[in-house]
């Protein structure tokens, strides 16, 4: 990762794809029970809200070495969140 902001902007670009596509999920099964999709969002924010947060932890203690394990970290929560959406249908 070059920089701290282009690994924030990546961190909200891939949670706001994963949303995006939990959306779409919910208009292609309009009779499906929204409370699962809901609690995959829910979800998706508090992991980027834990993202962001590591992030600026790892600003302060003056190294980006942390972030490989962060961007891994991203996309295996995605990958799951991914998973569980595949579940619903």
């Amino acid at each position: 990762m070059s920089s701290v902001k282009l690994f924030k902007k990546e961190i909200n670009n891939t949670i706001g794809a994963f949303i995006e596509d939990v959306y779409s999920w919910e208009l292609n099964h309009p009779d499906a029970d929204l409370k699962s999709t809901e609690k995959l969002v829910d979800k998706a924010i508090a992991l980027f809200d834990d993202l962001i947060q590591k992030v600026r932890e790892a600003k302060m203690e003056g190294g980006k070495k942390g972030f490989k394990k962060l961007n891994e970290n991203l996309e295996k929560a995605v990958a799951d969140l991914n998973q569980e959406l595949a579940k619903l249908g």
